[in-house]
């Protein structure tokens, strides 16, 4: 097997490198229809998601099908991290209303499966854990959904993790992002073990609760180091997890040190089976919404 190896130091997230050129297997299709009624949607209900503001590269094929991934807490995050487009700066006030209007999109797409992820908001008491409480319970009473939530760490505030737990997603994912040498310069101000110790606690707390963590490669990672991450996550009852490729949101963002081929993914998603999660997607598009219905309902049949 091949292995992920970066052979040169890695470069400062200040650097301004030139995008490499994409290799054939990242090349996306022109929109579809349908798009522009997921988009009117959004628009008409002044919501953000994170298909837009990450600038995914799976937003054609989503929004073609009438889904999205609905990003609240506003659309300014507090923590500068090297690979992510969303903006960084002043925050506003939070939307009280915005519960009601992520439910009535969810209504109006018929969507059966919900992800709701946030900015990271280290600049209130409990991260917007309350808000995720909010808007978790007025989906689930307006449409009936499974809900999945993606929250940041919430500075590893215990109280917050656990108000998110009360109200009961089906799913609760937090992503480890990369490998723990390379927090420093992908996930600044965030914390490897913080990561962990939030997935710990949501099983301890609710061990039926699925959870679900993600990775992305080709940041300079090695092999070793990510299958160290991988066990990791299964010490702390990590059930499902998402690995995909690293894609440069533009020159100013940390540069891409490889691309991994899908054939080597599919040979990663193999061996990360075998350390025992109940389901692995891995590919260069997979992202941790991707399909994330689909991902959980198989593992949800299985569990029954």
């Amino acid at each position: 097997m091949l292995e992920i190896v970066n052979l040169s130091p890695p470069p400062s997230p200040s650097d301004v490198a030139p995008r490499r050129r994409l290799p054939p297997w990242l090349k996306r299709p022109l929109p579809e229809p349908g798009m522009a009624f997921t988009g009117s949607v959004i628009q008409d209900l002044r919501l953000e998601t994170v298909c837009e503001s990450a600038k995914c590269p799976n937003r054609t094929e989503c929004w073609s099908k009438q889904t999205a991934t609905f990003m609240i807490l506003g659309n300014v995050c507090t923590r500068p991290c090297g690979f992510c487009s969303v903006p960084k700066g002043k925050t506003e006030k939070l939307e009280q209303d915005e519960p009601e209007r992520v439910a009535e999109a969810a209504a109006r797409l018929g969507l059966r499966y919900v992800v709701i992820t946030s900015v990271t908001r280290d600049d209130l008491r409990d991260g917007g854990a309350d808000h995720f409480y909010r808007c978790v319970l007025a989906v689930r009473g307006r449409t009936g959904a499974t809900v999945e939530v993606l929250t940041p760490d919430f500075m590893g505030n215990r109280e917050a993790i656990h108000r998110v737990i009360e109200s009961r997603p089906e799913v609760f994912n937090h992503n480890t992002e990369t490998v723990p040498r390379l927090y420093h310069r992908v996930r600044r101000n965030a914390d490897y073990r913080r990561t962990l110790d939030l997935l710990l606690q949501v099983k301890q707390t609710a061990p039926e609760m699925t959870t679900k963590s993600g990775l992305m490669l080709g940041l300079g990672e090695t092999r070793e180091e990510l299958f160290d991450v991988l066990a990791d996550l299964r010490s702390v009852g990590c059930d499902m997890l998402t690995l995909g490729q690293y894609l440069q949101p533009s020159p100013e963002h940390l540069p891409v040190e490889r691309y991994v081929p899908p054939e080597e993914f599919d040979e990663i998603g193999v061996d990360a089976r075998k350390l025992g999660f109940s389901l692995v997607a891995s590919g260069p598009f997979v992202r941790s919404s991707y399909h994330a219905g689909e991902m959980a309902g198989e593992i949800m049949t299985v569990a029954e």
